[in-house]
């Protein structure tokens, strides 16, 4: 439960269809698995101590007397288990009978909610045996208690505010208007779905697709716990088709036919957090909502979700070569709109063989060719000074002539020498200004080149540098139109792998994957043995680390420890703990103290859920204090 996380199952139980006894010695046996796995919230299948496909069968007093005994005992032998429980049963209620999902927390029957959609047609025929609910809310007599039964009720953690759990049944999901919607706009974060779909052809993806759909637009954790092997199988197979949901995201999934149990650790603070931010999302309705409170014992939940390293990238191969060749889209678009809007029928840009400057380079040729302009208006200007290798010099104009850019070379030496001479720098004092110096004359240049030639200087400074203040104010910090502003540095390395491998140009294919291979640097301090001296993540650290912090920090809210907890978790092997937290603590400064350069930054596009732009996502004060972020800090 710190950090937010609360462990959840889905679990099929094998039943025997009408057998209430073997039925709830089976869920019993699956939820002290589920106890050993350490979940706060369990979810079994829709009428699952009596077996949905127990048809007219409904109807006989015997089977209705035994699941009700079967709930009071299964109530009873979870009084020490530390969860909230959801199994399904058929209950009659003033003389009607209800498909009801029972909510059970350390030895009490908190509630029951009945089904509100009865499906009856193709192979359902639910109305035939079930009343839909009413909405009406009314108590009734079970075990000797009076027990709340309705649709409107939401179990509420005491321990976990924010944990707020709902309950529909399978059809309530599939139709226009699920009662989870309601629940949600009231203050649930969790819905549980007891469910009995059966499995016929193409089925499975198109449960997949409404379970992390709806979790997704009701901005929840979605836990659907469906019918597998056990049910009757006269005219129906049930697969045992569990899933777990947050947001969208998909946080596990059972193999279809093996009534497998499967768990998810939902991030509730994570969904709060996002609730917050989304001023569509309206809560409403509390006062139509019965809230239970229930207990769990405040623990360490075990992670055994997964957390991508480089959460900007997609892992398959397949979705990231559709993600890079939108974004480059995305880019050259944005791009191609500031040059029809100027008139400017020419681009400058600084190209200096290394990451950023290449796919400034190649988004802005695609711009141009999006509006029909010869690629040789785009001015490439190579600049060499004192930190300049052969290796990138020679990438840099052999890149500008394979993509029918126009390379100009401006060498800069003498000019920043004549600088120093007039500010009374020490050229021998390889220091901040005599770093600064070259990058400002850099950019100077550029911008005369536009000047001259009408043109628009192209940024080529990335999302990962700007946030933490890797840019020379008014050096490579300024530009006309930055096509890079969103993109993080772990991003860049594969949108020009990606141009690599599609351009069709072998010799264009073996200058990328050479500048691809070269170590990440501005070049400012003169090379050792011909070698580049200066490696920014020597300086800054590693900018896969980096990236996942902005990440975390960002579009998730994580607080600094959450966000130490899950890098350790996820680079576990890769990197020391006491590294992590290093570049952590040097990333929240970097953060805190750079704002000042990111509240004047040019236009840019943004690609994706991240940015820092003061116009768009990020409005920070430049003066903000990163005391009670580095404190959080302090003791790990």
């Amino acid at each position: 439960m710190r950090h937010g996380f609360i462990k959840t199952a889905a679990g099929t139980p094998k039943i025997k269809v009408a057998d209430c006894v073997h039925n709830a010695d089976e869920i019993l046996r699956l939820v002290k698995e589920m106890e050993r796995h350490g979940a706060g919230i369990m979810g079994f299948p829709e009428l699952c101590i009596t077996g949905y496909t127990c048809g007219d069968l409904f109807w006989q007093d015997l089977l209705l007397e035994s699941a009700k005994r079967e709930l009071l005992r299964i109530t009873r032998e979870t009084a020490r288990v530390d969860a909230l429980i959801f199994v399904g049963l058929p209950l009659e209620v003033e003389g009607k009978l209800y498909n009801v999902a029972a909510a059970l927390n350390r030895g009490k029957i908190l509630g029951l909610i009945p089904k509100v959609n009865l499906p009856n047609y193709a192979e359902y025929y639910e109305a035939r045996q079930f009343t839909p609910a009413d909405g009406r809310m009314r108590m009734v007599e079970l075990g000797g208690e009076q027990i709340p039964f309705g649709t409107r009720i939401l179990f509420s953690c005491l321990q976990m505010p924010r944990l707020v759990v709902a309950a529909e049944i399978c059809e309530d999901l599939w139709v226009p208007a699920p009662p989870s919607v309601e629940h949600a706009m009231a203050g649930a974060t969790m819905i549980v779905n007891l469910s009995a779909g059966d499995e016929i052809t193409g089925k499975d993806t198109y449960r997949r697709n409404l379970v992390t759909g709806q979790s997704a637009r009701l901005v929840c954790g979605y836990l659907y716990a469906t019918a597998g092997e056990g049910e009757s199988s006269s005219d129906l197979v049930f697969g045992g088709h569990n899933l777990i949901a947050e947001n969208g995201a998909l946080l596990a999934e059972a193999r279809r036919f093996e009534n497998q149990t499967v768990y998810g650790d939902i991030d509730v603070n994570r969904l709060a957090t996002e609730r917050r931010k989304m001023t569509t999302f309206h809560v409403k309705g509390q006062e139509n909502y019965l809230k239970v409170e229930f207990n769990l014992f405040p623990r360490d939940t075990e992670l055994t979700r997964t957390f991508p390293a480089h959460p900007f990238v997609p892992d398959a191969r397949q979705e990231r070569d559709k993600r890079c060749d939108e974004i480059l889209t995305i880019q050259a678009m944005g791009l191609k709109k500031r040059l029809e809007h100027t008139g400017c029928q020419c681009a400058v840009l600084g190209i200096s063989g290394g990451l950023d400057s290449t796919l400034a380079l190649l988004v802005t040729v695609r711009a141009f060719d999006y509006l029909n302009i010869p690629r040789k208006q785009v001015r490439a200007v190579t600049m060499p000074c004192f930190g300049t290798t052969d290796r990138t010099y020679r990438n840099a104009c052999e890149l500008t002539r394979r993509l029918g850019a126009t390379l100009q070379e401006v060498d800069i030496r003498e000019a920043v020498t004549v600088h120093f001479r007039d500010i009374g720098h020490d050229s021998q004092v390889h220091d901040v200004t005599y770093e600064n110096s070259q990058a400002r004359e850099r950019t100077q240049v550029i911008m005369d080149i536009a000047n001259q030639s009408g043109g628009l200087v192209i940024g080529t400074g990335d999302l990962s540098e700007l946030a933490l203040g890797w840019a020379t104010y008014n050096g490579d910090h300024m530009s006309m139109y930055g096509v890079n502003a969103s993109i993080p540095k772990t991003l860049v390395r594969h949108l020009v792998r990606y141009y690599a491998d599609t351009c069709g140009d072998q010799a264009l294919t073996e200058i990328l994957l050479d500048i691809l291979d070269t170590p990440v640097s501005p070049e400012l301090l003169p090379p050792k043995d011909g070698e580049i001296a200066q490696k920014t993540e020597d300086l800054v650290g590693p900018y896969e680390l980096h990236d996942f912090f902005l990440y975390y920090m960002l579009r998730a809210g994580y607080e600094p420890e959450k966000i130490y907890r899950i890098a350790r978790k996820t680079f576990a092997g890769v990197y020391e703990d006491e590294v992590i937290l290093k570049w952590l603590k040097n990333f929240y400064r970097r953060f805190f103290s750079q704002q000042f350069k990111r509240n004047c930054l040019p236009d840019g596009p943004k690609v994706g859920t991240v940015a820092v732009s003061p116009r768009g996502d990020l409005r920070m004060p430049s003066d903000g204090c990163a005391r009670i972020w580095l404190d959080q800090l302090e003791y790990l």
